[in-house]
């Protein structure tokens, strides 16, 4: 079901999606930076609650209040060093909108903050909707023209699929994700320190003072980092109060035996209502972000987003892997089409 959820400051109309699977869960999606703005899933008594993070109203996406919540994340996720990269002999400079470095695509005109095209769709065993969008030559101060589809599948199955789709007609950094922040209990519950948290990661991308990559990997192993095991997220948070990630914000390098190889990135679980989200995907890592800037802004329904109370697991290329040669490689090329794939599949006991 498709209806008009606002309009933009400049007076674009933006769209919402609802779509419904047979056992009841929900998913919407805005066409407002391809953004996944709710989702529906029952608990073991199979009472349904909404788990992500957004707004009811179109000027809330576009304040302050607004960090990323559910938005198509690029062109390039993740922080690159001072904003710059260089690619055949020719420097280019992106915006600065990160103290010294460049986030998540840029400042007036990354993914999250255009409109995309969309279409519906509906299959016998699933039905989502696909959004497409073409970023010309130059825009954000990046390079080629790059055509972007990314489609929202859901299926029987308590799955939401993110297929990522990408062409360029010149050499361009893409690295694409979801920023969904998540509570299992229900999106505005005050914490997220109770969640039961897996990462299928050995190893994780050390920062400096600017949370750019220092170019080593490091074992998680005798760190607050390791979640090879089930365990509570504010277990060891504190531990990382007073580092530059001032909290979880690391990038996690996921154990694949092939690069691209679709896999389980990680389980995050809350007990107390038995719901389990496992995200499954292609890229070779994920970043976990432990909503350390959550400020208790009001979202959804008059729910407030807490300190902390909720998390966010981005399936992604590396950061400031444009700028690092032993990461591997964010550049598309003519001729190439770059395609990931991201499931959140749903459970509960």
């Amino acid at each position: 079901m498709k209806k008009k959820f606002g309009k933009t400051s400049s007076g674009e109309m933006v769209d919402v999606y609802t779509v419904h699977n047979p056992a009841g869960m929900v998913l919407k999606v805005m066409t407002r930076g391809a953004t996944l703005i709710g989702v529906e899933v029952p608990d073991r008594d199979g009472q349904l609650a909404d788990v992500v993070f957004g707004f009811d109203k179109m000027a809330d996406y576009e304040s302050k209040k607004h960090q990323h919540f559910g938005s198509t994340t690029g062109r390039c996720a993740n922080r690159i060093a001072k904003g710059q990269f260089s690619l055949d002999g020719k420097e280019y400079q992106l915006a600065i909108n990160n103290g010294p470095n460049h986030l998540h695509g840029g400042s007036a005109r990354s993914l999250d903050k255009v409109l995309w095209n969309s279409t519906a769709f509906e299959n016998a065993d699933d039905r989502g909707v696909k959004f497409t969008y073409h970023s010309p030559d130059g825009e954000e101060n990046y390079p080629g023209n790059v055509d972007i589809t990314v489609t929202y599948t859901l299926t029987d199955d308590h799955e939401i699929q993110i297929d990522y789709e990408a062409t360029t007609d010149e050499k361009t950094p893409v690295n694409l994700t979801n920023h969904a922040y998540f509570n299992l209990a229900g999106a505005g519950a005050p914490t997220i320190h109770d969640h039961l948290l897996t990462i299928n990661a050995n190893n994780y991308i050390p920062v400096d003072d600017t949370l750019i990559p220092t170019g080593e990997i490091a074992p998680v192993e005798g760190t607050p980092l390791d979640f090879r095991q089930p365990t509570p997220i504010g277990l060891r948070v504190a531990e990382l109060d007073n580092t530059s990630t001032t909290g979880y914000d690391h990038n996690y390098v996921l154990k694949k035996s092939k690069l691209g190889e679709l896999s389980v990135a990680a389980v995050l679980k809350d007990p107390s209502s038995g719901r389990t989200l496992t995200v499954w995907t292609t890229q070779p890592g994920v970043q976990f972000y432990g909503g350390n800037f959550l400020f208790g802004q009001e979202g959804k329904q008059g729910q407030t987003y807490l300190h902390r109370s909720g998390c966010c697991l981005e399936t992604q290329h590396f950061p400031d892997s444009v700028n690092q040669p032993d990461f591997p490689s964010v550049i598309l090329k003519p001729g190439d089409t770059y395609h990931q794939t991201c499931i959140y599949a749903f459970s509960a006991d």
